[in-house]
């Protein structure tokens, strides 16, 4: 059979056959393109998620449509779950097949879900309003050897990972906005009297109808905390807040009252306690928009970099800061800024009695032993009293010790990220750079936000590198961010970048009226000291591991290709359950990353009945709503 050639065809004049021929053409390459596309893009429920033994069982389409109600009483789904499971486990959802479907092109921009076809059941248990999974492991706590260093109180990660979503508290409500937050939030949203009635004469908080008050008295606060902090930096003037001290952490911090007014002086507070009978204290804190978490100072060190913090305050923080070898001082020493100050108001400070006088006695040997010296002691109007050491700026005095006890770090020791690493009994080396020269303090704030960090390695490019960051999410975020997604900004305070970098993000926002925890994850780049540094706060954290953090603390989530990396290392589920948990009712996140990650943690946020969209074909957004299984 003779072939049929286009040039024959076209002598030939049979333009209609040449034009249909051209359109089939057209059509079967544009398919195989687009199935081609759709096969990449399909992804069997093993892809998303661990192997789940219920898989294989019947389950019911979970409706993708986002809710809106704005009712907890209404915001239950009426699918009905097996009680007779107590544990937030991985097996709290089934699965059947997957289907794809393509989002409607004008409101989506091509966004491609995959229907998993989730049963999403409540989380269960006495606790599971306020769930933390890696502080509320109770068989992990019960099984353990000790409790005498606050064993208890760290972190006991359950495997795997639970896949039940937070319940709401009855009566939860859209919380109260800043900076009105600061002194009153919602009594049903974070429902816990007991610190009420325990701190009543102390001021700590009041219930006053709806609502929970906060005065800003506190157990050292008896004039107020707006007079205890200006009684500190009468004390000691060179403390100059918001000037040359930025970064602070305030040690067993109650409802964060101290840090809540430091905002006003241009201090940011990183206000941490455990989660322990002063019942909620964090989460008080969170919801009135005060930067805080949940932390103790047990057997393993901090989540922060050395020589992060200009400043630490203990206010009554009940640490016994010579147990074991005085390891708990010994990581404050850590952490703290060579010439950094630590505020120490206790009663062993101002009180006589035998009790009293020992614990002094301990903490006058202790910090001689690392090279603190006292710069000031004080007694206010009254009868309050605190003492003021600072930190060396030289190793001189580490050479002169008759004994070296504790002795200096070895350099190999130092490399350790403070990730599940045991508190150390020496201590850390003063930090110099390249060339053997002490670190300096950082520039005083406000230029301190965009002048080069201390700790910003003296590689040749870096600096510009650093430059060039802070210039990349300036631009972003004043003409992306805030002029384009779906995102209402003005009901956003509590931000949390999940993949900090050098902080450009918060940098950005830095005049704006929220605060960002910056968090670098355990296996990428160490940048935390840079964020520090720069006058901003922040942890490390694995993603692959539940926060230390309440539930519904955050309203906003921000995530720069940090979900590339981190799905070779766990599953895309267990994050996007962890995102739901510690996110708001109404909150929102803002994810840039591949669109294959993209796509993936879309279709999981719509199982869970979030709206989503995608801006400018690259940053999804998504809202959540307040919707919660039964």
């Amino acid at each position: 059979m003779a072939m049929i050639s286009v040039q024959n065809l076209v002598k030939e004049r049979k333009y209609p056959f040449i034009f249909a021929l051209a359109i089939l053409l057209v059509s079967a390459t544009i398919f195989f393109l687009y199935s081609n596309n759709l096969q990449s893009l399909t992804f069997s429920l093993g892809d998303l998620q661990k192997s789940n033994p219920t898989a294989s069982k019947p389950s019911q389409n979970a409706t993708i449509s986002p809710d809106t109600t704005q009712k907890v009483d209404d915001a239950n789904d009426d699918t009905k779950s097996d009680d007779s499971n107590d544990s937030n486990s991985s097996n709290d959802y089934e699965n059947n097949n997957t289907t794809i479907t393509n989002i409607d092109n004008n409101d989506h921009n091509n966004l491609l879900i995959v229907d998993l076809k989730i049963k999403w059941v409540a989380c269960k248990g006495p606790v599971a309003v306020d769930y933390i999974p890696c502080l509320d492991n109770s068989q992990a706590i019960k099984e353990l050897k000790s409790r005498r260093h606050m064993e208890h109180r760290e972190r006991h990660c359950p495997q795997p990972s639970p896949r039940c979503l937070v319940p709401l508290p009855n009566g939860y409500k859209v919380p109260v906005p800043w900076p009105k937050s600061r002194d009153m939030i919602w009594y049903d949203n974070v429902p816990h009297p007991k610190l009420v009635e325990y701190k009543k004469d102390q001021h700590w908080v009041i219930k006053k109808g709806d609502f929970l008050v906060f005065p800003g008295g506190g157990t050292q606060f008896k004039d107020g905390v707006t007079n205890y902090i200006n009684f500190i930096e009468k004390t000691l003037p060179s403390i100059e807040w918001g000037r040359h001290t930025r970064v602070i952490l305030d040690v067993g911090c109650g409802v964060a009252s101290f840090g809540g007014y430091l905002l006003d002086r241009d201090v940011i507070t990183m206000s941490f306690a455990p989660k322990d009978e002063h019942e909620a204290q964090i989460q008080f804190a969170l919801e009135r928009g005060i930067p805080a978490t949940l932390s103790v100072i047990g057997t393993q060190k901090l989540t922060f970099p050395d020589n992060a913090f200009d400043l630490i305050h203990c206010a009554r923080c009940r640490v016994h800061w010579d147990a074991d070898g005085g390891k708990p001082l010994m990581e404050l020493n850590r952490i703290l800024r060579p010439g950094g100050f630590f505020v120490w108001s206790a009663t062993p400070v101002y009180r006589d009695d035998d009790r009293d006088r020992n614990v002094w006695n301990s903490m006058v040997a202790l910090t001689k032993s690392i090279c603190w010296k006292v710069v000031a002691k004080t007694v206010d109007s009254s009868g309050i009293g605190l003492v003021i050491y600072q930190k060396p700026v030289s190793s001189s005095c580490y050479e002169k010790r008759q004994e070296s006890n504790p002795p200096l770090c070895e350099q190999q020791d130092e490399k350790n990220a403070p990730w599940y690493v045991p508190l150390s009994g020496c201590l850390p080396r003063l930090p110099v750079d390249s060339m053997g020269n002490l670190v300096g303090w950082p520039t005083q704030w406000p230029d301190r936000i965009s002048s080069k960090p201390p700790s910003l390695t003296t590689l040749s490019d870096a600096e510009e590198m650093f430059i060039e960051d802070t210039k990349h999410w300036a631009s972003l975020v004043s003409d992306v961010y805030l002029d384009g997604p779906a995102i209402n900004w003005s009901s956003v305070r509590n931000i949390m970048d999940m993949n900090a970098g050098y902080g450009g993000f918060a940098a950005a926002l830095i005049d704006l009226p929220y605060w960002v925890m910056n968090v670098v994850p355990t296996h990428t780049e160490d940048t935390l000291p840079i964020i520090f540094d720069r006058g901003l706060i922040g942890i490390y954290h694995d993603w692959c591991e539940s926060l230390n953090t309440y539930p519904r603390t955050y309203d906003l989530l921000h995530a720069s290709f940090l979900f590339r990396n981190l799905t070779q290392r766990c599953d895309i589920i267990d994050v996007a359950v962890e995102m739901d948990r510690i996110l708001r009712p109404g909150g929102y996140i803002l994810v840039q990353d591949t669109m294959e990650m993209v796509n993936k943690l879309n279709s999981v946020l719509r199982s869970m009945q979030w709206s989503t969209s995608l801006y400018q074909g690259q940053f999804l957004v998504g809202n959540k709503g307040f919707w919660r299984p039964k």
